[in-house]
């Protein structure tokens, strides 16, 4: 399994947040904003980073809910 959250492409992740439910709202300047019912806040990605920072990533994850565990769990599964 692997141990950090580096490299993950912006395609991927929007592939992961389609699989949890996620929908695409808008661009704005450079960041994409993501919704899902009943989260607390929306999904933020700059699209010019290439690969997403890995605080990013943690800090959608904690958003989503979505332990850090499950997160490389369905990254294996969909590689």
């Amino acid at each position: 399994m692997a141990k950090n959250l580096k490299n993950i492409r912006l395609a991927v992740f929007r592939r992961f947040l389609i699989s949890v439910g996620c929908e695409y709202k808008s661009t704005e300047g450079g960041h994409e904003k993501w919704r899902r019912p009943f989260l607390t806040r929306p999904i933020i990605l700059q699209t010019h980073e290439e690969p997403i920072p890995e605080f990013v990533i943690r800090k959608n994850l904690q958003t989503l809910a979505v332990s850090r565990e499950d997160f490389i769990r369905w990254l294996e599964q969909n590689d």
